[in-house]
């Protein structure tokens, strides 16, 4: 059985987008999307620079867009479950029938709005610990005052605070942890300086229906499976304040017997995960329409 997931924020690079809207009537859905929330997608995932896709605003729908255009550009298929990383969950949500396409985008559209409104009250930042025992990492950074905001598995964390206090962990690394790596984005995720962010995505969560999962929806809370729209949605709202466990998530796709896992564009990060990880289950990335046809066929021998 395989796994379709969605990667989060910092996946995004200049152009990515391009070769997607050569595919039949992408552009056209990329164009009614842009309409709908305000933002237009197809200059920021073609033409836009790094430091303009960067920002939380932008960042966010464009990869909830790009997961849901590779996605849909597989055809009709039957993951045994889906999950994301981060925002990646809004688009694990479309996937799973939770959130229509549109209503995906406009939560996402909220949500890149008020982290980056959250973000401004104070500058803060994320860094990634490579290597080094987890419960060691944890207690370091909390030490320092930092948050462990994605615990990826793998050998990975990822810290989260003020500047301050990130300068202060690459100055002092917790024992064993190789290397410390400053993250691309624009702020502090997953942590208590996002609580502002919350009250404005329940506001918004509170105009939509959601559907209960058509498949296993497996949430980066806790690693656990979701089975009403209800709790999916809820979960939502309170994961941009809470740390992501992506480490439970391929816990549980152990537990699920998944055998491949393909990541939706922009793909890679998750895929590479999931080689330390899960050794022994096939691993895909959707990189661009290029790798379709390799994904269509390890979905045939998997499904």
């Amino acid at each position: 059985m395989f796994v379709l997931v969605a990667p989060g924020q910092g996946a995004q690079t200049p152009g990515f987008l391009t070769p997607w809207l050569e595919l039949p009537g992408a552009a056209d859905r990329l164009a009614a999307w842009s309409d709908a929330i305000g933002l237009d997608l197809a200059h920021y995932g073609t033409q836009a620079d790094a430091d303009a896709i960067r920002d939380t605003a932008v960042a966010q729908p464009l990869l909830v867009a790009a997961g849901i255009l590779s996605a849909t550009a597989l055809g009709a298929v039957s993951p045994a479950a889906v999950a994301g990383h981060s925002v990646g969950e809004i688009t694990a949500a479309a996937f799973a029938g939770v959130l229509d396409d549109t209503a995906a985008l406009t939560l996402v559209r909220t949500r890149g709005l008020a982290m980056a409104e959250a973000a401004a009250v104070t500058e803060t930042g994320m860094s990634a610990l490579l290597g080094g025992d987890p419960e060691v990492s944890v207690a370091h950074l909390e030490k320092l005052g930092l948050t462990p905001a994605n615990v990826n598995g793998a050998g990975q964390i990822v810290a989260a605070g003020t500047m301050e206090q990130l300068a202060a962990l690459a100055e002092d690394k917790p024992e064993g942890v190789r290397k410390v790596v400053p993250l691309k984005v624009a702020g502090a995720f997953h942590t208590h300086h996002m609580a502002p962010a919350v009250d404005a995505l329940a506001k918004a969560a509170e105009e939509l229906a959601p559907a209960d999962p058509t498949v296993t929806y497996v949430s980066n809370k806790d690693g656990r499976t979701v089975a009403t729209g209800a709790e999916v949605l809820s979960r939502l709202v309170g994961q941009v304040a809470n740390p992501v466990r992506w480490d439970l998530c391929m816990e549980t796709f152990k537990e699920l017997g998944v055998t491949a896992l393909i990541e939706v564009c922009p793909g890679g990060t998750l895929t590479g995960l999931a080689k330390r990880a899960l050794p022994g289950v096939k691993t895909l990335a959707l990189k661009t329409p290029d790798d379709l046809d390799a994904a269509r066929e390890l979905i045939s021998e998997h499904a």
